[in-house]
């Protein structure tokens, strides 16, 4: 059986692709190639999905359906799929060397049929830089995925293996690939916490649509139905919003992402949004946003955050466009939870004393692609007196979760579908969620429930480790006597094994005339 990874992947089938499409790269970037395939694979589902329907189509055409109207197809919330853009004329080509300016013609008829999708597809594929057979080749292996399994394959397959996709072209460009994308694992974390069962949920940097995704699944998996959330987001980066246009798309999820890419802070899309719930992984302390030309903006409402550091402005802009029964989860560098430089000190201090930190998490390093330091996880309550939670005002639950996780290669680490239970679970029963059967107790060295008086003590830093205690340590019953001959016999031990590896260093010196 195919090993599952908490990335959602089946790993006996996504990393196989993944494998064959990075054959095929040669000497390209992955920051170039990943466009290349990515768009192939989200023009393999939108044709899977139209070919769907038009077949159930033909079959009506009986009672007066039409196979070639376009909105037969827009009316169920499908693509429309010109002739020269299906998936079945390039797959017939792939063998040409004119397949590039096929592929490209196809993305433009797309864009030219479909307005959401205009100025949002890859159309670069007659380029000379990449190799045609190559690109023949990868045809025919996207042509291959979801084969056999037609009731999932749009949605459930292709899906995942975008997603998939998406994490390894992130860990293949290292740092530059965190900018699009956030490990599933902490996006988990975020949402299953979060609990967005519906409402307005807004990314104001939403990469390439991660949290938007998780979302939309956890209602799936609560019994909900995809549209119980509104989808409201932003993007900065051109080419990562045209990631997260088409990650959406192909998990069939509507979302208002803006007409184009825009600088949250500068130009605000969703100026009048009072989100139900807010989830984002903003760029770690970032010094070039352009701060100073916003000292007046109406959203420092806690003070006016420093030009060299935006980590500030992201939190009291998250707290700016939440509904008055609102929550807020988000990804910030460790410093957020005690930096005094630049009066971040001071607005730390004014958003706690307006009791408007609900939960901090202490979260292990080496989970992100883009950074090997450690990250925190803020989550903010409007209001802790909301009816369906336990009133929670002056309080604060702190989880410290610095030592869970599993390292999956050298330097990359997962928490594992236990791991996020386990915080969730622990959160939910702190707060007095109705459906938690779990009743809360402070763990030494894990959690603890925290009035604001204590953190004042602490000059208002937030950091777990702080607070949460020691974990305790295992009892010892061996007797003191019994213990020291061990740990005397297993130092002569080591002593003899010390002064053997003398020797033998002192001999191979000698033989090398030292």
């Amino acid at each position: 059986m195919a090993k599952e990874s908490s990335n959602g992947a089946n790993l006996g089938f996504e990393s196989e692709l993944w494998r064959a499409a990075d054959a095929l790269r040669s000497n390209m970037d992955a920051a170039e190639y990943k466009h290349v395939v990515l768009g192939l694979i989200f023009l393999k589902y939108i044709s899977d999905a139209f070919e769907e329907q038009r077949s159930k189509l033909e079959a009506e055409k009986a009672q007066g359906a039409d196979p070639e109207d376009p909105d037969e197809y827009r009316a169920v919330n499908i693509f429309w799929v010109p002739k020269e853009a299906r998936w079945s004329k390039l797959k017939s080509e792939a063998k040409q060397p004119t397949i590039g300016r096929v592929i490209d013609d196809a993305m433009l008829a797309i864009e030219r049929d479909n307005s959401s999708l205009k100025g949002v597809l890859p159309k670069d594929y007659a380029h000379p830089r990449l190799d045609k057979q190559r690109l023949g080749q990868l045809i025919d292996m996207v042509s291959n995925i979801g084969l056999g399994d037609k009731e999932n394959r749009s949605k459930d397959i292709l899906g995942r293996v975008y997603e998939y996709f998406l994490s390894q072209f992130a860990s293949a460009e290292g740092k530059k690939g965190g900018q699009f994308y956030t490990p599933r694992c902490v996006v988990r974390v975020l949402v299953e916490m979060l609990s967005p069962y519906k409402g307005r949920v807004y990314d104001p940097c939403c990469g390439s649509g991660g949290m938007f995704v998780q979302s939309e699944k956890f209602v799936e998996a609560h019994g909900g139905r995809i549209g119980d959330i509104s989808i409201y987001g932003q993007e900065s980066n051109h080419t990562t919003w045209r990631l997260a246009k088409m990650n959406l798309a192909i998990r069939g999820i509507e979302g208002n992402l803006g007409k184009e890419h825009a600088d949250t802070f500068h130009r605000d899309l969703h100026p009048d949004l009072k989100a139900d719930f807010c989830l984002a992984n903003p760029p770690f302390n970032d010094s070039d946003w352009g701060g100073e030309r916003l000292k007046d903006d109406k959203r420092w409402k806690y003070g006016i955050p420093p030009a060299g550091n935006a980590n500030f402005a992201w939190v009291q802009h998250f707290i700016h466009h939440l509904a008055p029964t609102g929550f807020a989860g988000f990804v910030l560098a460790n410093g957020s939870m005690s930096s005094n430089q630049s009066g971040e000190g001071e607005i730390r201090k004014n958003i706690i004393e307006a009791d408007l930190v609900d939960c901090m998490v202490a979260l292990p390093g080496q989970l992100f692609y883009s950074t090997q330091i450690p990250v925190c996880l803020w989550f903010i309550a409007r209001d802790k007196k909301n009816g369906r939670f336990r009133d929670r005002r002056g309080q604060t639950l702190f989880i410290d979760a610095r030592k869970i996780g599993t390292m999956i290669d050298r330097v990359h680490r997962e928490l594992t579908e236990e791991d996020i239970q386990k915080i969730a679970e622990t959160y939910h029963a702190w707060r007095g969620d109705k459906d938690c059967k779990v009743k809360y107790k402070d763990i030494p060295g894990f959690c603890k429930r925290v009035i604001t008086e204590e953190i004042r003590k602490h000059g208002y830093v937030l950091t777990p480790g702080r607070y949460v205690g020691a974990p305790p340590q295992e009892e010892d019953d061996e007797p003191f006597e019994e213990k020291m001959r061990r740990l005397v016999g297993q130092l002569r031990e080591q002593q003899a094994e010390a002064a053997k590896l003398d020797k033998a260093i002192w001999r191979n010196l000698k033989e090398l005339g030292y």
